[in-house]
């Protein structure tokens, strides 16, 4: 903001950097107001007047209010309930906003309390609305234990990383439960040991949670650690929430996925992406955004972009559509 000289109430030229992310360019001069003003950053939240607060090695500055802020309460119900995570279709934005402002909802746990009374008395919502998101209240408690935990809010903890986590763990009970720095040390002892195997040419050991690195873990430790975090994961799980995960190591000889990294390029007529994405993690594989000589198989839909060429360069399996669906079904390896 400082280098490119913005102020509050001007106008800029935006235009698109890299692939899709949009960079301001260049500040209008001549539609600069006169009265405007440099951007200060706060010292106290705006919502809830919590100290402000930017730790070290980081690059956000964060209300320190936790689920006091209506602002973080409104943004941790709204994660919980997305798509991504345990997926409530029809709380949106609006709605959460009601539902904190009245009091109704004080943590995520409180949303499976509300009633269709409650529902129907918010702005422009019709009984019929109010029954319908009460169904999806309710059908949102059946969902996977990777989805559930990616929607805690825990911090590092994105999508990736939850189903990572799930699949070692199998259970809620057995995450909270974890000793994260027993798992750390374990984790070091083995890279440190796998590194004198690749040394004399021999397989590596499979080591716990690949991918997860301390930071990751002692943000999980926080977390559990929080009386606070704890008492509202209690509070959920009275709700009767049904948890499935998948354990790999029993489909790794009856499916083409499991332990594969694949990538997707084109459009899909029968699946969507995310769809396609799903399916393959959850018989084990891995979806990759690139293509490296890393990459066991790419799935190739319509209009097909750069990541085909690569492929063929490096010689990467290809998979069609057709082929790809009889895989997912078990009829083709």
């Amino acid at each position: 903001i400082r280098r490119k000289d913005l102020k509050i109430g001007d106008t800029v030229i935006v235009r698109r950097a890299g692939d899709v992310i949009p960079e301001v360019a260049a500040v209008i001069y001549a539609n600069r107001p006169e009265n405007a003003q440099n951007f200060v950053m706060p010292t106290h939240c705006p919502q809830c007047n919590s100290l402000i607060e930017k730790l070290e090695g980081e690059a956000i500055a964060r209300c320190t209010g936790g689920l006091f802020c209506p602002a973080q309460r409104k943004q941790a119900i709204l994660h919980f309930s997305s798509r991504r995570a345990v997926e409530i279709e029809g709380l949106g934005e609006r709605l959460v906003d009601q539902l904190v402002d009245y009091n109704f909802v004080k943590t995520t746990a409180d949303i499976y309390r509300l009633s269709i009374n409650q529902l129907a008395n918010l702005d422009r919502m019709a009984l019929k609305s109010a029954t319908n998101l009460k169904e999806a209240i309710e059908k949102s408690k059946k969902t996977t234990l990777a989805k559930f935990l990616f929607g805690l809010g825990i911090r590092h903890v994105g999508e990736e990383v939850a189903k990572i986590i799930a699949r070692e763990f199998d259970a809620i009970d057995k995450i909270r439960r974890a000793d994260w720095d027993a798992l750390w040390k374990k984790k070091e002892n083995i890279q440190k040991e796998n590194m004198q195997l690749k040394r004399i040419k021999q397989e590596p050991v499979l080591e716990p949670l690949p991918g997860i690195g301390k930071e990751i873990m002692t943000s999980l430790q926080s977390f559990f650690a929080n009386n606070q975090n704890t008492a509202v994961l209690d509070d959920l799980l009275r709700f009767n929430f049904e948890l499935a995960s998948v354990n790999t190591d029993s489909l790794v000889k009856h499916n083409a996925f499991s332990g594969k990294i694949v990538v997707l390029t084109g459009s899909l007529k029968l699946i969507s992406r995310e769809q396609a994405k799903e399916k393959i993690e959850s018989l084990g594989g891995k979806v990759s955004s690139s293509v490296s000589s890393k990459t066991d198989m790419l799935v190739v839909g319509e209009s097909a972009g750069s990541k085909y060429d690569d492929a063929v360069k490096i010689g990467i399996r290809l998979i069609d559509e057709t082929e790809f669906q009889r895989m997912l079904t078990g009829l083709s390896t």
